[in-house]
Order: C-alpha cells, then sequence, then structure tokens
C-alpha cells in the first residue's frame, strides 16, 4: 500500500516538474532563441570523486545528464546542438579508461538511435565530427550507422565531437584545400586549350604571310593586342609596353626594336598564364572544409565544469 502511495505521489511531481519546466521554457522562448548551442562535456571524473562513485560511473551519469540538456534545447527551439564528448587528447589516459570510453559511447549511440529517443521524437539528425581512423572498429560502426539512419530527419541537428580537437580540424581543412587546389592545377594542364590570343595571333599572321616587321602588319598586331582582357593590358602597361606610344613610334621602330618588343609581350603574356596557374587559398575555401561546417556558428558556449577553458574546442 505505502509503496503504491509512493509511486503515485512520484508521479504527480514528475508531472508538475515536467509542467513547470514547459511553462519556464515557454516564457524564454518569447525572447531571442539561439540557433546553435555548444557544451564542452567536462568535469565527470571529479563529480564521481566528489560523490565517492565508482570509475566510469561519473560519465554514466554526464551521458543521463546529457539527454537531458538535449530535451530543454529543442524544447526550446535550438535548432543545432554541439556536445564536445572526447577529445583526441583524451587518448592519452589509461588504455582501461579509453577502451572504457569507447564501450560507453558506442552504448550511447546505440541507444539514441532506439524508437522511443528523442532523437526520433523530436526528428535530430546526428553529425559525427570526428578522425574516424583514431575510433575502435564496433564505435566507428555505430557512428556510421547513426548517421546514415538519420540521414533524412531535417527538425533539428546533434553534432557529437569525438576524436576531435579543433587544431586538427583546421589542419584537415587546409590539407583538404591544397588538394583540391592541386586537382585544379593538373586539370588544367591536361586540358589543351590556347593558353593566349598572341599566340592565335602569331599562327594567324604566319598563315597568312604577313611580314611581322612592316608598319601595316604590326598595326594589325598591335589591334588585336587590345582586344586582349583589360589585366593584360595592365600587366602591358607596368612593363612599359603602352599602346598608344608603341603605335605612334611604330614607324621609327629598327627590326632589333620589333623583335625585342614581341619578346617582352611574350614575357608579360607568360608571367599572367603562370599566376593563372597558382590557385590561392582562400578564407572561403577553408571553412568550406572545416568539420563544422555543417552548422553556423555557435552563439553560446557552455563548459558544464565551470573551467574558463576551451581546451582546443572550436578554435576557429
Amino acid at each position: 500500500m505505502q509503496k503504491n502511495i509512493g509511486n503515485i505521489i512520484g508521479q504527480l511531481f514528475a508531472g508538475l516538474n515536467c509542467y513547470v519546466r514547459r511553462c519556464m521554457l515557454a516564457i524564454l522562448s518569447v525572447g531571442p532563441v539561439p540557433s546553435h548551442i555548444a557544451f564542452i562535456m567536462d568535469g565527470n571524473r571529479r563529480y564521481a570523486k566528489k560523490k565517492n562513485m565508482e570509475e566510469g560511473d561519473g560519465h554514466k551519469a554526464g551521458f543521463n545528464v546529457l539527454t537531458s540538456l538535449l530535451r530543454y534545447c529543442y524544447e526550446l527551439g535550438v535548432r543545432y546542438v554541439t556536445v564536445y564528448a572526447f577529445s583526441i587528447d583524451n587518448f592519452k589516459r589509461k588504455s582501461t579508461e579509453v577502451q572504457s570510453l569507447m564501450e560507453l559511447m558506442q552504448k550511447k549511440i546505440e541507444e539514441l538511435l532506439e524508437q522511443e529517443s528523442l532523437i526520433n521524437e523530436y526528428g535530430v539528425r546526428l553529425h559525427f565530427i570526428r578522425d574516424m581512423q583514431l575510433l575502435t572498429e564496433p564505435v566507428r560502426a555505430a557512428v556510421e550507422k547513426a548517421t546514415r539512419v538519420t540521414a533524412h530527419n531535417n527538425q533539428r541537428v546533434l553534432l557529437i565531437c569525438v576524436a576531435y580537437t579543433s587544431r586538427h580540424e583546421i589542419v584537415h581543412a587546409v590539407q583538404e584545400c591544397c588538394k583540391e587546389k592541386l586537382n585544379e592545377v593538373q586539370t588544367r594542364k591536361k586540358v589543351k586549350v590556347t593558353n593566349s590570343a598572341f599566340s592565335r595571333i602569331d599562327q594567324g599572321l604566319k598563315g597568312n604571310d604577313f611580314d611581322l616587321l612592316s608598319q601595316d602588319s604590326c598595326k594589325e598586331y598591335l589591334n588585336a593586342i587590345k582586344a586582349r582582357s583589360s589585366e593584360v593590358e595592365c600587366a602591358a602597361r607596368k612593363d612599359g609596353l603602352s599602346e598608344s606610344n608603341v603605335e605612334n613610334d611604330i614607324g621609327n621602330y629598327s627590326e632589333a626594336q620589333m623583335i625585342s618588343y614581341n619578346g617582352l609581350v611574350e614575357m608579360t603574356e607568360e608571367r599572367k598564364h603562370k599566376q593563372d596557374e597558382v590557385p590561392f587559398i582562400k578564407l572561403a575555401d577553408v571553412e568550406k572544409n572545416m568539420y563544422m561546417a555543417v552548422a553556423p556558428d555557435p552563439d553560446i558556449l557552455i563548459r558544464t565544469s565551470g573551467e574558463p577553458r576551451l581546451s582546443n574546442f572550436l578554435l576557429w
């Protein structure tokens, strides 16, 4: 009898707690709601030590708290939540602790995919921000499955940073940029195209038996040069090759001067061609290749232990 009464009272308090929470969230949602909140899940070991808990129990408690945090965020209307769950630096801990954390992570990922989980309740898509090669095979399989199963969800997004550090992410992004730019250069080299109007002009003049040293032919040559883009014209001017000056004084040019002039034009065009072959890495290129490119920048960052450190998280 007392047990039944206790259960009834527990259910009443649980229902009241749920009602109060929803009221508070409704009031908060009247104001501006952040689009993206990031959490550094920290202090689990200190919590376990303080509570005289066994090793690993602190992390289990942390995962349970995470579930409540996610529910609050999604009820409030936050679309993106990022969780820093496991740093690459954590692999330096004792092998038994690392293995225990990997097993716990696998278990919690599988729990997220259960039918009654909040992932299905709120239509959450999972993204794992990680270096897959550092994860154990069972965790890697769980990550791939979770990503695939939730790919169709579009209401909320949960980003889990595991086997992650921000410096590693930045290095990865730069490496990907370099690969892309190298591919661009190699593609350009493979494609046979006429790289300059000068070569076409030269071939056309030779094919029509024009005398490059005659005044009329030189004028035609200069008129063709004028048709080039403004970039080439600017480059020519920097080398002292003002077309108006050349055109005015063309009748006074000797054969040696004309050969020198043609050579300078070819050098200018060759320089521009070489510059075009070296694509530069821009800010947008790096940002596009960041792991976190799937979400906007966080509006709020919370470290659960209260420590005022970023610990190599989202430095970019």
